[in-house]
């Protein structure tokens, strides 16, 4: 299994930067985990607001944790929302299930991490990240 790479994950965030201010986006945050979670690169845009990071870290953390994309967890949440609301607690804030984050797939197919953004809508956050992903070379799963 080939693992995310920094310069891969950098290149996500800066494509993902790329994106939004071509969509005219308020500042993003970007944040890029790994497999495990770990963050492997985070940038936020100047006058992104304070929660930024926090907020696409918890999109990505919960993309890879569940293995899916924050959109489907969204969509899970609302037919289970005690389940969701039981993760939130016991991952102890970390796990946040709102569209905005993607699921990141090497040439193999295998999860290699997720992409997470906060700044526009959830729409716009998962397509920049998507972008992003797909530009490192990567699949974005959504």
């Amino acid at each position: 299994m080939s693992r995310l790479t920094l310069k891969q994950a950098n290149t996500i965030v800066e494509k993902a930067f790329e994106k939004a201010h071509e969509m005219k986006i308020k500042p993003l945050a970007v944040v890029v985990v790994d497999d495990s979670g770990n963050i492997v690169s985070a940038q936020r845009q100047d006058g992104a607001s304070m929660f930024r990071v926090d907020v696409g870290l918890g999109k990505a953390w919960g993309a890879v944790a569940m293995s899916c994309s924050s959109r489907t967890l969204a969509k899970r949440a609302k037919d289970n929302p005690n389940f969701l609301l039981t993760l939130a607690a016991t991952s102890k804030g970390k796990f946040l299930p709102q569209p905005g984050a993607v699921l990141i797939r090497n040439g193999n197919g295998e999860i290699v991490g997720a992409a997470g953004a906060s700044g526009g809508t959830g729409e716009e956050d998962e397509a920049c990240c998507a972008h992003g992903v797909e530009r490192a070379g990567l699949k974005a799963e959504i």
